[in-house]
């Protein structure tokens, strides 16, 4: 851990190699090189999964997209049954504060998705808004829908 977390604590698997410290993912099957970042989505993953009972089968992490010939990478999309994006969450490093350039990341990523909810967390703070795309206004919820929530 880099720092005290606003997440349950579970036990990455983590392996010390010449290219450094790798963790496991266990969405996309495979170590990946950790750094504070990675650190809060794979925390983030298992909350996710564990807590609100999002299922791993329908989770993506490092989904690609083009925003004007630019081509990005969401932390992590949540599809619902019919393939649709559900929710979009973006992970940011504990020692990065939630500001309002966060929010229009996130925001521009979902321009091309349409998502019914946005996260934003660094793993001490975590955002949850539903876009309301006929008003063009984000209505922020006191807590992160459980997956049952969102069908």
């Amino acid at each position: 851990m880099f720092q005290k977390l606003n997440l349950p604590e579970y036990s990455l698997k983590i392996k010390k190699t010449k290219k450094g410290i790798l963790v496991f993912d266990i969405i996309r099957k495979k170590y990946v090189l950790i750094s504070p970042e990675e650190e809060i989505r794979q925390l983030f993953i298992h909350f996710l999964i564990n807590e609100k009972k999002y299922p791993k089968g329908l989770l993506a992490v490092e989904t690609q997209l083009k925003i004007f010939n630019l081509v990005k990478r969401t932390d992590i999309v949540l599809y619902d049954k019919t393939g649709n994006v559900s929710v979009i969450v973006e992970c940011k490093a504990p020692t990065v504060k939630i500001s309002q350039q966060t929010f229009d990341q996130i925001a521009r990523y979902n321009m091309n998705f349409k998502a019914k909810y946005l996260i934003v967390t660094n793993g001490i703070n975590h955002y949850c808004c539903k876009p309301d795309y006929k008003t063009g206004t984000y209505e922020f919820l006191k807590d992160i829908p459980n997956y049952e929530a969102l069908t």
